[in-house]
């Protein structure tokens, strides 16, 4: 048989209601949850964010025109990667989360699905990997990739 009677509390020290509901009853302890603080990074979020709309289809690219533009020289150096992050940001907050994204678009798909797809895929995504309300999703239409309209014929100009 178990002890059910609750032990005094230490001096200067009262249970909360808060505690006490987050006690376990089989064992009288506190949850796990309540035992230590986790914080999410801005960098972390707009990693899942940006790796989410990725996910897409329709979605050709992120980055604005210039972040694009630097983002390719800086993937073709040796050792180079490509950014998850270039065309995201992400506010994160201590329970909630906004996210911008600048997009490019494959010609032919409608933009205002896509949109929505990448809206929903970002905040299942985000939700579900950091556990934050995810309060809004902007998506900047930056640019339409057109197949065969190449940025790199600009490079090729001498040979």
């Amino acid at each position: 048989m178990t002890n059910t009677t609750s032990r005094p509390a230490p001096e200067g020290r009262r249970p909360t209601d808060e505690t006490a509901a987050q006690q376990d009853p089989k064992r009288g302890t506190v949850s796990p949850e309540s035992r230590g603080r986790t914080t999410i990074s801005d960098t972390v979020a707009a990693k899942i964010a940006g790796m989410a709309a990725r996910e897409v289809p329709g979605i050709h690219n992120l980055g604005s025109g210039m972040a694009r533009a630097i983002g390719g020289v800086r993937e073709r150096m040796p050792g180079g990667q490509p950014s998850v992050t270039r065309g995201v940001s992400v506010e994160v907050g201590e329970r909630q989360a906004a996210v911008d994204l600048d997009v490019v678009v494959d010609y032919g798909y409608p933009i205002t699905e896509v949109a929505a797809e990448v809206r929903t895929n970002v905040i299942a995504a985000m939700e579900r990997m950091t556990g934050l309300e995810v309060v809004e999703v902007n998506i900047a239409v930056n640019d339409v990739d057109i197949p065969g309209d190449e940025d790199d014929d600009s490079e090729q100009r001498v040979e």
